[in-house]
């Protein structure tokens, strides 16, 4: 069974309605009687200003337009009921003894989707009918399934926001006592075996609070709810800050991490938090794909009127045909510790990026490392 033969099984004619406008009374009562056989609601209308009337009134989903009619023709009143912005996706068909390509031209223009010539054929009518027919049931299954489709991407979105949310207080709570356990309890008293089991706790806490709060901005984003608030920024205050903040991990994994300083005084225009968003995830994916004993090097420069922010590590790499998707496809990687990533950060950063008027990029060197760097607009100087 063909497609159109099968989609045509799936159409109840009951369910539509088709307006017959002609100024000839027989003319209407013969494809009246037709169409009701093969089941279609049938409404009429003897002139244009009918047709706007009944139109408005019954709401059909296709109407049979005749060209040729006194006061005001087929094409002047499909002129008209185009300009109305709740009728004009309803589909017309012109009935007409006119077929000069200059007559169908106009037809078109006017906003004609199929035309039938004066005298028509039973068989032909009844297929140009049922083929509009079969667009408008197309175009509702459409326009069903993506409010479907909305409403099942909005409750996943709220579903995530939930679960980020309420797990990544509790969390928090876990990574900072197994954080205080790793850092004073002695390797000696417990035993290295205990000990690296606490060790890999505390890590994959990290990881997990990451990625909830990851989610958790993601989702705000995606909703809508999550808005740029701009700020002058000095990067000194701000860099710093969060290289800090993982010195911690860099040295639990024996990572030489470094901070270089910019001779130059840059002050930025951007979002506070979604700045240091950035940062932190580019820290810790140099930090999980970089092999003990190298290290991360952390630094910013000027580059006409953005700032440019890096963070380089001497890990792992990436593969070419990685680097130019890295930061729009979301992907399970695990680092040279076994940390698992799920990608949900570098799209964040590449978004909050472009939120901020700049853009992520990475430069790596498979078996030798990357660089992970985003820029920000410097502060305009006034005039």
């Amino acid at each position: 069974m063909e497609l159109n033969e099968a989609f045509e099984t799936q159409i109840n004619r009951k369910d539509y309605k088709v307006l017959i406008v002609d100024d000839v009374h027989t003319n209407v009562l013969l494809v009246k009687l037709l169409l009701e056989k093969e089941g279609y609601q049938i409404c009429t209308a003897a002139n244009g200003k009918q047709c706007i009337e009944q139109t408005n009134k019954e709401k059909p989903d296709l109407i049979l337009l005749d060209v040729m009619m006194p006061e005001m023709n087929g094409f002047e009143t499909a002129i008209a009921l185009k300009k109305d912005p709740v009728l004009r996706e309803i589909p017309i068909i012109f009935l007409t003894a006119l077929n000069s390509p200059t007559d169908l031209v106009k037809g078109f223009q006017v906003g004609a989707n199929d035309f039938l010539s004066k005298p028509f054929n039973k068989e032909e009518l009844l297929t140009r009918v049922l083929h509009q027919i079969e667009l408008v049931a197309a175009k509702r299954t459409i326009v069903k399934q993506n409010e479907e489709l909305k409403r099942t991407i909005q409750n996943r979105d709220k579903m995530y926001s939930v679960i980020a949310h309420d797990l990544r207080s509790p969390m928090a709570s876990i990574r900072m006592v197994l954080n205080l356990a790793v850092n004073t309890v002695p390797r000696d008293v417990v035993g290295d075996e205990i000990f690296g089991l606490l060790d890999n706790a505390y890590r994959e806490s990290e990881e997990t609070h990451d990625l909830l709060d990851n989610l958790l901005k993601w989702t705000k984003s995606q909703t809508g709810r999550l808005h740029v608030v701009y700020q002058d920024l000095d990067l000194e205050d701000i860099v710093p800050g969060a290289v800090d903040i993982f010195r911690l991990i860099a040295e639990m994994k024996q990572i030489n991490l470094q901070y270089i300083p910019c001779a130059e005084k840059l002050v930025v225009h951007g979002d506070n938090d979604m700045i240091k968003t950035i940062i932190r995830n580019f820290l810790s994916n140099a930090i999980k794909f970089t092999p003990k004993g190298k290290g991360v090097e952390v630094y910013y420069q000027r580059e006409g009127d953005l700032a440019r922010i890096c963070v380089r590590d001497h890990g792992v790499g990436i593969e070419a045909e990685r680097v130019e998707t890295i930061f729009h496809k979301g992907e399970t990687t695990y680092g040279t510790g076994g940390e698992e990533g799920s990608g949900l950060g570098l799209q964040l950063c590449q978004e909050f990026a472009r939120r901020n008027g700049g853009e992520a990029k990475v430069e790596s060197t498979l078996g030798e490392g990357s660089t992970f760097s985003f820029t920000i607009p410097l502060k305009q100087e006034e005039v």
